[in-house]
């Protein structure tokens, strides 16, 4: 018997009936039952199958029209577009609303239990009533739900005087059919249920039209009565709603945009707010839009055609400054710092933080500092952001200009084409790798005459180096390492010792990276011995270049340039 029953299951299971009236002959006896009947079965049960395993309903595509408007309203700056993603047209479990009014079409669960027992859901018919059992109907229409459990027991307790108690409660509210218009992304009739939000209604229409809608100004109509008016900036920032319920028929109306306005710089909304008349100032809009704690001062660009004019006012005067359609705010920090914080690293024994007035010089931070017997007080180092925010723009226009050199460079044969096209794909893969450099930042301080003179910034670090005696070697050597410092020792020895150049090393080219942010370069016309003995000093970081092997003059000059960059800014070789 379990042969035929497989034999069953896989003919339903790839849809071949013949198959399957086959399989069912053994089953229920060949001798009774003829090829059409047994096909018959197998098809009710097929069907059978299928019913009882309905398929999972479609995702809806990622090309639907109100995807689309939901990507609009994530994009755009209107305040309170945000709202309408698809979050409030999710269908979700129906919520206890105390002041909910019974209507027309609302299921209520009824329970009685005792002398007499009762369980069913019972519809408000259209007469407004619910028709208990044994007791008759019940008038329940505008109720409100906290009220519906009195009403019954009331009305059960007139027919069973005891041992019989009730209990009611709404068990799903009246399915209703809303137009959604106005300015709304897709004007249209929308199906929901009469205790959800205009919110969800809302939703389903794709959202408010951020450039033509109103968020101030939302109308729930039933016929020519305008039942409520919703400013949604009350939900935005206060979380408040009023809860309107909406019937069979009834109109959600967003009526056009009023005066706009478009805020940006220091607020936390840096959004385009709408207000509903032309005498806000810029004082009713701050507390809409909460201008951050250093904004100070506020730039207004007035709307006034093609000649824009820009006013600016500090933001005690606020108050006084009147705000028309289309104008463009900017809430902006003028003012100076009064304080700057600075840091101090390395080898000393004073305090790590200095906060120091604005305008501080670097005389009054060295007189702070305490060194010890390892200080390398010659070579003193400073790293400043906003020179390594220029060096990094530096390295970048530079790299634009090699990736333009590789890109246009002109080849006289086809053979010759297809060797450049190679080249500048490898070209490019290692400009894509030198943009990910981050230069250090640092300021040559420690030779200069006028270095108690230098203005300090917010977030320098001076650092302060330990005297160690060793030399650093990389790049193009065998083994990089650091060597012990040996006054006798020259470049070329110092290379010996790191295992000699590898077959990409440039050795008429090095450059020579001091403690103190100097640097000073090995090679070129002189040759390699041209620095003199002294060249190499303890702590020192010796950096040997790769070649360049190029078919164009102009980029290999780009490279070169590109190379000695990064090795002085970041102090690493970057290798083709």
């Amino acid at each position: 018997m379990l042969r035929p029953i497989t034999s069953l299951l896989l003919a339903l299971a790839f849809g071949q009936a013949a198959l399957a009236a086959d399989a069912i002959k053994p089953m229920i006896g060949a001798q009774s039952v003829d090829a059409a009947t047994a096909g018959a079965i197998a098809a009710a049960l097929a069907s059978t199958a299928t019913a009882a395993s309905p398929p999972a309903p479609a995702p809806l595509p990622a090309s639907a029209p109100q995807w689309a408007d939901y990507s609009a309203n994530l994009a755009s700056d209107v305040f309170g577009a945000n709202l309408f993603t698809g979050a409030f047209a999710r269908q979700g479990a129906t919520q206890f609303n105390p002041d909910y009014a019974v209507a027309v079409g609302d299921k209520i669960q009824v329970r009685l239990w005792g002398a007499f027992d009762f369980d069913a859901p019972l519809v408000v018919d259209p007469k407004g009533n619910l028709f208990l059992p044994h007791a008759g109907p019940v008038q329940v229409l505008g109720v409100r739900n906290q009220d519906l459990q009195r009403l019954v027991e009331s009305a059960v307790g007139k027919v069973f005087r005891s041992n019989v108690s009730s209990y009611a409660s709404l068990a799903a509210a009246q399915p209703v059919r809303v137009f959604v218009g106005g300015f709304v992304n897709r004007p249209g009739l929308y199906s929901g249920t009469s205790m959800d939000s205009l919110l969800s209604y809302l939703d389903q229409a794709g959202g408010i039209d951020p450039e033509r809608g109103s968020f101030l100004k939302v109308q729930v109509k039933r016929g020519q009565q305008v039942r409520t008016t919703a400013n949604l900036y009350d939900f935005l920032l206060n979380g408040t709603l009023p809860l309107t319920q909406l019937a069979d028929g009834d109109v959600i109306f967003v009526t056009p945009r009023q005066h706009s306005v478009k805020v940006a710089g220091l607020a936390e909304n840096a959004k385009r707010f709408e207000f509903a008349d032309s005498t806000r100032t810029v004082a009713d809009l701050a507390r809409l839009v909460k201008p951050s704690a250093s904004a100070t001062h506020v730039r207004v660009v007035r709307n006034t055609g093609a000649t824009r004019n820009v006013e600016y006012y500090p933001l005690a005067d606020a108050a006084s400054v009147a705000l028309t359609n289309g104008d463009e705010l900017e809430f902006t920090a003028d003012k100076k710092p009064g304080t700057i914080t600075v840091r101090v690293e390395g080898e000393h024994q004073s305090a790590q933080e200095y906060v120091l007035p604005y305008g501080t010089r670097m005389a009054a931070l060295l007189q702070q500092i305490q060194y010890t017997e390892r200080s390398d007080q010659d070579s003193l180092q400073l790293f400043r952001q906003s020179v390594k925010e220029r060096q990094k723009l530096m390295l970048q226009t530079s790299l634009k200009s090699l990736e333009v050199a590789a890109l246009t460079a002109r080849s006289g044969t086809s053979d010759e084409a297809i060797l450049r096209k190679e080249e500048a794909g490898l070209i490019l893969q290692w400009v894509e790798r030198a943009k990910k450099i981050e230069p250090s930042g640092q300021v040559v301080i420690a030779q200069a005459e006028s270095r108690n003179e230098l203005l300090l910034e917010s977030g320098d670090i001076l650092r302060v180096p330990t005297k160690d005696g060793l030399v650093l070697i990389s790049g193009e050597v065998l083994f990089p390492n650091a060597i012990a410092f040996d006054k006798g020792l020259s470049l070329d020895d110092y290379v010996r010792r790191a295992g000699g150049y590898t077959q990409n090393a440039d050795a008429a080219r090095m450059v020579v990276a001091h403690r103190d942010g100097s640097f000073s370069e090995a090679g070129g016309h002189k040759g390699l011995f041209s620095m003199g003995s002294d060249a190499v000093r303890p702590g020192d970081e010796i950096l040997v270049l790769p070649k360049i092997d190029v078919k164009s003059r102009q980029i290999w000059k780009d490279m070169s340039q590109i190379l000695y960059q990064i090795a002085i800014s970041a102090k690493v070789i970057f290798g083709l």
